[in-house]
């Protein structure tokens, strides 16, 4: 069991503030018509993650560092900034999280926000690979939160059946918004740096592959139930109610008058630990990332004077995205919801250098992928650049019906 982790604690990750409030819409906007989705997502989710975990393990590098030995600098730059840009935006709504989250329980966010900068740069600088580790896999347990107020909410388990069995598609821009947000807050791009990063980080080698592939399932199915169930929450008694929710801290408050105030307490809660866990992980990612991409040392096991570039990056985007949380009347839903729309539309991208790198001999060797995931793999990247592209079109279709209703007004 010492080597699990890598799996575990990426997965769990991706039920931050941002994926919290992605699913927390998807409940009270649509019910339970996008509860199928969990599953197919959930399938990718595996399979994606296995890939970069193999990845690691058998070549012992990372994917940045892969992508820049087989595609050049100047692709790897291109994705760099991508990266940082979205998880900035990631990292934002994550002590938009924080701040929410305890100012249920009566604590101010010019108190909590700067509290969590000064643990989360205290934890990497100080703590090393296994210390980090250990905290990140306790904070894994509380998204049991979540469960428990799924339950709270007392749902017709009739009703959730029905729609799991009865998968729903809308032609319409909202839905597919959402759906890609779904996707996207779920299977995001800085999973696969991290996760490939971090194995190498803990010093796993092909001989640790079967356990490394168990880790990487059971994050994915825990990560995938605990989405289910902020789904199910807000779907049987926010949209019930007709109640319109635009963040998580909101869904929170409005559970209280249908399921109690422990079920607002246990969402809250949630809410904090998933946007203090992430907070510290989605600036490790991007140092990781970007740090193997140049050729810059990147572990934790080094000290600040030995990786200070790695260091850096890390303390920057956590101090960074804390302070500008503090600024008055910034649009925190906005950056929330679109920077998983915008994973959602670089994953496929991520995906296909991926499947690139893990069928070359030259990085996996005899571990190259079998024609089942080759398949199974472009399917899910079919299926993501399709539903991005729909999007897309179907949004930039609204903007322009707006912009046309707009000058016929005026005129």
């Amino acid at each position: 069991m010492v080597l699990m982790g890598p799996g575990i604690i990426t997965s769990n990750v991706d039920n931050d503030a941002g994926g919290i409030t992605t699913y927390s819409l998807a409940g009270a906007n649509f019910g339970l018509t996008m509860l199928w989705s969990i599953l197919p997502i959930t399938l990718i989710l595996v399979v994606v993650q296995e890939m970069g975990a193999r990845m690691g393990v058998v070549s012992g590098k990372g994917l940045s560092d892969l992508i820049r030995e087989r595609f050049g600098v100047k692709i790897t730059f291109y994705i760099m900034i991508l990266l940082v840009v979205t998880n900035l935006g990631n990292t934002l709504a994550e002590f938009a999280g924080i701040a929410a989250s305890l100012e249920i329980f009566g604590i101010s966010r010019y108190l909590s926000v700067p509290l969590s900068i000064m643990f989360l740069m205290w934890l990497a600088v100080k703590g090393t690979y296994r210390s980090v580790e250990k905290v990140f896999l306790t904070a894994c347990v509380f998204y049991v939160a979540y469960v428990v107020a799924g339950f709270l909410v007392r749902p017709d388990w009739v009703d959730v059946v029905h729609a799991m069995g009865s998968p729903t598609i809308r032609i319409e821009t909202p839905f597919l918004v959402m759906l890609t947000g779904l996707v996207g807050t779920t299977i995001a791009p800085w999973m696969q740096f991290y996760l490939q990063a971090s194995v190498v980080d803990k010093g796993l080698g092909a001989k640790d592959l079967r356990a490394v592939r168990l880790d990487v399932i059971i994050g994915s199915i825990v990560v995938s139930v605990v989405a289910f169930f902020i789904i199910l929450a807000c779907a049987s008694t926010l949209y019930k109610a007709g109640i319109k929710i635009e963040e998580a801290a909101e869904a929170a408050l409005a559970l209280e008058p249908l399921a109690g105030k422990y079920c607002t307490w246990l969402f809250a809660f949630g809410l904090f630990n998933a946007s203090m866990f992430a907070a510290a992980i989605l600036p490790l990612s991007t140092a990781y990332t970007v740090c193997e991409a140049f050729g810059w040392e990147s572990s934790l096991d080094k000290k600040f004077s030995e990786a200070p570039q790695f260091y850096g990056l890390y303390c920057f985007i956590i101090f960074f995205s804390g302070l500008i949380i503090l600024a008055p009347k910034l649009p925190l839903v906005s950056i929330m919801f679109i920077s998983q729309v915008i994973n959602g539309l670089v994953l496929p991208v991520v995906m296909i250098f991926i499947l690139y790198l893990i069928n070359d001999p030259r990085v996996m060797m005899e571990h190259t992928n079998g024609r089942f995931l080759n398949v199974l793999s472009w399917v899910a990247i079919i299926f993501l650049t399709v539903l991005s592209v729909a999007t897309i079109l179907f949004a930039l279709k609204d903007f322009f019906l707006l912009i046309t209703a707009v000058e016929g007004s005026s005129r």
